[in-house]
């Protein structure tokens, strides 16, 4: 299981979120069978989603993430419920990019920056809050932190990272961390926060170095005490269902489905987790019926 920590500054100025999400990218590398570059992308968008899911106050909310930046790699999608679970697909899964120079994946020329990033959170109730804006890098985090300061006005700091092997495609490591300066935080405790993420390392190295979390956490931020508030265990985790499959045939409408029904089978499959769905002939006139009753 991933694993997030979420801590707070024991004078109530910082917010500080750390998870390690490695098994997370190992089952969506699983299910997309995506190449590093994608890898990454999809695999950062996923832990972003994670942070910002677990921070929802409602216990059936959702957060949903799109990132469209007109790059090979297409669309981003990432899902994530209010536990911190999530889903996500890349649109071109094994999209290949060259190196930049530093010889570091190149996620921003995968994703492109001409775009946008949509932000959707559903609180269960009501109409969704959704916020945009332009993409700045299409490296994710940067997004990412662009969206607190532009939508949410919240001062943010936000590292994501995922390490995958060269010539296997295997993911070694992913993870991420999110800082967040709380209304009470001034100007004394903005350049303390500066000064310690100065030199951090990146999030990979301290996860394969075999810093936990809660360690990552307490490395970012050496001149404050975290008080950790919770460990969490999240997961990839699809929502999908034969039910929920129906539904959506029948939101297609009767002629649609009369049309499905010449079909000698009607496969539906899904976008998070490649489940398929089949249905007959008789099940599709099923539906048709009950649509034009």
């Amino acid at each position: 299981m991933a694993q997030l920590v979420r801590g707070i500054s024991d004078d109530g100025t910082i917010l500080v979120m750390a998870a390690d999400t490695t098994d997370i990218v190992r089952e969506a590398h699983m299910i997309h069978n995506t190449g590093n570059v994608c890898s990454a992308a999809l695999g950062r968008l996923l832990t972003a989603a994670s942070f910002m899911g677990h921070m929802l106050k409602a216990p059936n909310g959702s957060v949903t993430l799109r990132l469209n930046g007109g790059g090979p790699a297409g669309s981003v999608i990432a899902v994530s419920d209010s536990a911190g679970n999530v889903r996500g697909y890349i649109e071109n899964p094994d999209v290949t990019i060259p190196l930049k120079y530093t010889g570091k994946l190149d996620v921003g020329a995968a994703v492109g920056s001409n775009g946008a990033l949509t932000v959707m959170k559903d609180f269960g109730a009501g109409d969704p809050y959704i916020g945009q804006i332009p993409l700045v890098s299409g490296e994710i985090a940067e997004d990412i932190t662009a969206y607190f300061a532009t939508s949410e006005q919240t001062p943010t700091v936000c590292a994501l990272g995922v390490l995958a092997t060269p010539d296997t495609r295997g993911i070694i490591t992913a993870g991420g961390l999110l800082i967040q300066l709380m209304p009470t935080a001034d100007n004394s405790a903005i350049d303390r926060v500066e000064a310690d993420i100065k030199d951090l390392r990146p999030i990979t190295t301290l996860l394969t170095e075999g810093l936990t979390p809660e360690e990552i956490c307490q490395k970012a931020l050496p001149s404050f005490t975290i008080e950790t508030l919770g460990t969490f265990e999240t997961a990839y985790r699809c929502n999908c269902s034969r039910e929920r499959v129906v539904r959506a045939l029948f939101s297609a409408g009767a002629q649609s489905l009369l049309e499905m029904a010449e079909d000698p089978v009607t496969e539906a499959t899904c976008h998070f987790c490649n489940r398929k769905y089949t249905f007959t002939p008789d099940e599709i006139m099923a539906l048709y019926r009950k649509a034009t009753e």
